[in-house]
């Protein structure tokens, strides 16, 4: 009698996969078996690529002469700490009754990866049927699901192509550059720092994010305070005082004077008294309303998590590394709690959009958010969610954003703490979605003293919408916004221009003043023309700040984005591009680097910054391989490998640029001269780091 085999990633996902099947099986040494069917698993990766001395014994030496390393064809070896679980899982792939082989590994780039290479080393016949398990949740439904629709291994191959050149690549700079960079300038380093000879690690990604490190906190160095003076009025109505902050629009004395630092402060406190004398010079304590804007903001719900979105949430809220972020979201998809962890997309697939009741449904039991997923149940919120911004299948690529199942809540008990919030903070985004826009009332108001024009902006929530879900239990701030909530009055915006001091970090300091709904209405009667009391005026002194430095959690979102920290939420959605390494990979890259001393990663803060060693190798890459700190350009090869699982361009194209770069990049450093000129470079760094 044939049977199926189904191989999984790990142990503790073959257990769902046999509960599923719900099939007699019976435990063995590394798997197990029923009449119908046998499970196994790997242990992550069984198989990996051979070092260079495994081509040649004499490559073990590095030696400068032997370089570039291309091989025409890559060999894989069995890790010899795996060895047992490799052979039990190649004689099961090739046993004579196993005649359909399920591949139930993770479904994305990486899991692919890790079956292909078993199978290849394992030399399992081509007559076998193979058919891949591609699934978003653990749940047995899922599975089953998953089973049922697998399709041919082989309408995966464009997946595992990529996977295969995304390895290469990583094997042929990170042999090849470290090796060049560790010949020519390994020595240089060792003696700078008077340590032990250590080897110069650089890789595609690493070395880009090490870039964006050492970069951001040079800028933060060089960077000179400026002081600047803003000029406040105190303006008075319906027996309150509010701040009204002046500009040098058109039309004032000042308009575009080089005495300016932007258009609301001065450079120096005498000019901002002289404006205050010349305004109070003949003053009969009244301004006239030049402008009023009443009008009504809506703000929607966030999209929901992406991997790389949650990772920065829970650096902001728990101060934990993306690494931990992933490990707990990774336990609670394999308790059956959400969906599949590894995804960069934000938005749900229609197909998904289509059952989603189910998920909101399994939430009633959740007490945390019982009421919220009962109301949009009853008042059928989620029918069209289908039309909304949060289902899109054209920006889902492998598996859709990071949900709730509304199953295995019983498991919750069992997790950590944290693992307790994070799920909270996941079924709050996600229920979020099915609630309508938040409702502000703003006000904004241009009062004219003589010549010179003083900004208001006023803003109250009138309906909460989607925030009345968004309160975390474990957040101080307990109460859910309400409608007749007070609101601060802040130097906002008019005609799209901001009245802060501003952008570049400049520090001005916002009003604190608190006004409530009956004063906002009150507001609202005002007209142009009509005159308003001006209490006085004063300087209010604020000082340009610098550049912030990284986080973990915004460290994950720069690499998202290619370099760019993009925290505006729409921008961020409409920008397209495969970033700096994967959702998979990006906190092991920072993991990596703190572990090899480049960066240290404060674990109270989550601040990122640089070691001594990371700024001398940041320069050291910066005078031999420099495209290697670019993110566009660490980004354009991600880009290539989405194109080749897209089936966009071939493996051999790829593979010939990529053998080009290598083979010039790592050429042109041999022929470089130039380690005595870097010693200015490590002096220049070294100052910021003695003790």
């Amino acid at each position: 009698m044939s049977k199926c085999l189904y191989i999984s990633e790990k142990p503790s996902v073959a257990q769902e996969f046999a509960k599923a099947l719900k099939y007699n099986f019976k435990k063995r040494d590394g798997y197990i078996e029923a009449d119908e069917a046998i499970v196994t698993w790997c242990v992550g990766h069984l198989v990996t690529m051979s070092y260079p001395d495994v081509y040649d014994e004499s490559l073990k030496k590095w030696s400068l002469t032997t370089l570039p390393f291309l091989p025409k064809e890559f060999l894989y070896e069995v890790i010899p700490d795996v060895s047992k679980q490799f052979n039990t899982v190649k004689a099961l792939l090739n046993r004579e009754d196993v005649s359909t082989i399920y591949v139930c590994t993770d479904s994305g780039r990486e899991g692919e990866y890790i079956y292909r290479l078993v199978d290849q080393k394992a030399g399992v016949p081509a007559s076998k049927e193979k058919r891949r398990v591609w699934i978003d949740s653990q749940t047995e439904e899922e599975i089953l699901r998953g089973i049922r629709e697998a399709k041919p291994l082989s309408a995966y191959d464009s997946i595992s192509d990529s996977a295969y050149l995304r390895a290469k690549e990583d094997y042929l700079m990170g042999i090849n550059f470290s090796r060049v960079l560790t010949l020519k300038y390994g020595q240089a380093v060792t003696n700078y720092l008077q340590s032990k000879w250590t080897s110069i690690s650089v890789g595609r990604v690493m070395t880009c994010v090490l870039g964006m490190v050492v970069k951001r906190e040079r800028e933060i160095r060089a960077f000179v305070k400026t002081p600047f003076y803003r000029v406040i009025a105190g303006v008075n109505t319906f027996g309150k005082e509010f701040d009204g902050e002046w500009r040098a629009v058109e039309g004032s004395k000042y308009f575009n004077s080089h005495l300016l630092y932007k258009e609301n402060g001065f450079k120096a406190r005498e000019d901002a008294e002289k404006l205050i004398a010349e305004l109070t010079t003949e003053f009969d304590n009244q301004g006239i309303i030049e402008k009023i804007e009443k009008k009504k903001e809506n703000k929607n719900a966030p999209l929901l998590f992406n991997l790389a979105e949650l990772q920065n949430e829970c650096s902001k809220l728990f101060k934990i590394s993306p690494d931990e972020t992933l490990k707990i979201v990774q336990e609670l998809y394999e308790k059956k709690l959400v969906t599949y962890p590894r995804t960069d997309a934000r938005v749900l697939s229609t197909a998904v959009a289509k059952e989603i009741h189910k998920n909101i449904g399994g939430l009633r039991n959740y007490s945390f958010v019982s009421e919220y997923a009962s109301e949009i149940l009853e008042n059928g919120s989620y029918k069209n969610i289908a039309k909304t911004r949060y289902v899109n299948d054209k920006q889902i690529t492998d598996h859709y954003a990071i949900i709730p199942t509304g199953q295995g809540l019983a498991a919750l008990n069992a997790v950590p703490p944290t693992a307790k919030k994070v799920y909270e903070t996941i079924a709050r985004r996600f229920l979020s979605i099915f609630y309508p826009a938040a409702v502000y009332q703003k006000i904004s108001l241009v009062v004219k003293v003589k010549e010179e024009s003083f900004f208001s902006s006023f803003k109250i929530l009138e309906s909460p919408g989607y925030l009345k879900v968004t309160n975390l239990s474990f957040l101080t701030k307990k109460s859910a916004p309400s409608s007749n909530a007070q609101v601060a009055v802040a130097p906002q915006e008019i005609d799209g221009q901001s009245t802060e001091g501003g952008s570049d970090g400049d520090s001005s300091e916002n009003q604190e003043d608190v006004f409530d709904a009956e004063f906002i209405n009150n507001m609202k009667t005002l007209k142009k023309g009509m005159l308003l009391n001006i209490t006085g005026f004063n300087v209010k002194e604020g000082e340009t700040s610098p550049p912030k430095r990284y986080n973990s959690g915004s460290m994950i979102l720069a690499m998202e984005n290619a370099g760019q920290l993009i925290e505006d939420e729409e921008l961020r959605s409409q920008i397209k591009g495969s970033g700096i390494g994967t959702s998979a990979t990006r906190a092991e890259i920072l993991n990596k680097l703190v572990k090899i001393t480049y960066l240290a990663l404060n674990k109270k803060t989550q601040i990122i910054t640089p070691t001594l060693l990371g700024e001398m190798i940041y320069d050291v890459v910066n005078a031999s391989i420099r495209s290697l700190l670019n993110p566009e350009l660490t980004a354009s090869w991600e880009k290539g490998l989405t194109y080749v699982a897209n089936g966009d361009i071939t493996n051999e194209e790829y593979m010939v640029k990529l053998e080009n770069f290598v083979a010039k990049m790592t050429n042109g450093v041999k022929g470089l001269n130039n380690q005595y000129a870097l010693r200015q470079f490590f002096d220049e760094a070294a100052k910021s780091y003695k003790k």
